[in-house]
């Protein structure tokens, strides 16, 4: 399977377990839903679903050496998300910790076609339900993750093609955690991020 994506470029998928996962339909349906949750109108930079948030992911997590079941992680990690994506925090969850989709993460995963999948490629879903286990995939902020990585990337592309193409480069694993190994690249994502953070907070939006 060949990937074309706007922010990493050209990406071979060969393991049969991923290609059986982006084919499934829980992962489709995140082509449906809005990293944002709202309509292109009332957001200021061009949406993106959580679709092509979760193979970036998923595309960086492998251009940073991560494992398998670290890449299944990441690919599945927004399987969870609402329509509304983190707006559903507004509504029924907690604003403050905007962690609806990760409450109901283990059932919609349990429930899913994708345990089956995984099981025909010799793979259990317990062992990658537990999303925090993986180092390079989720980490608090103000730590890198592939998660934070990619959606911050995929805004600041909107601007700045040259400094993406930059700091994906200069992203290395270092015993399992994520960092630059270059000064320059750690302060020009560290100011973008941090102009990011504050227009979305302004907006009372979150893209996580």
């Amino acid at each position: 399977m060949k990937i074309i994506d706007k922010v990493y470029g050209e990406e071979e998928i060969w393991e049969g377990v991923l290609i059986d996962l982006i084919n499934s339909k829980s992962v489709q349906r995140l082509k449906y839903v809005s990293q944002f949750g709202l309509p292109q109108i009332y957001y200021h930079l061009p949406v993106y679903s959580r679709y092509e948030h979760s193979i970036g992911v998923l595309i960086l997590l492998r251009k940073l050496n991560a494992n398998l079941k670290e890449q299944i992680a990441g690919l599945l990690h927004d399987i969870s998300h609402t329509s509304f994506s983190h707006i559903i925090d507004w509504v029924i969850g907690n604003p403050a910790k905007e962690d609806y989709q990760d409450s109901i993460y283990e059932e919609v995963l349990e429930n899913s076609e994708i345990p089956k999948i995984l099981k025909k490629h010799n793979l259990d879903h317990n062992e990658i339900k537990d999303l925090k286990k993986f180092s390079l995939l989720e980490k608090e902020a103000p730590s890198l993750c592939a998660d934070r990585i990619d959606y911050s990337l995929r805004e600041f592309i909107q601007k700045d093609k040259k400094n993406v193409h930059f700091l994906i480069e200069n992203l290395i694993n270092y015993n399992g955690q994520i960092v630059f190994n270059s000064d320059k690249a750690a302060k020009i994502f560290a100011e973008g991020y941090l102009e990011l953070q504050k227009k979305s907070l302004g907006r009372g939006i979150s893209n996580g």
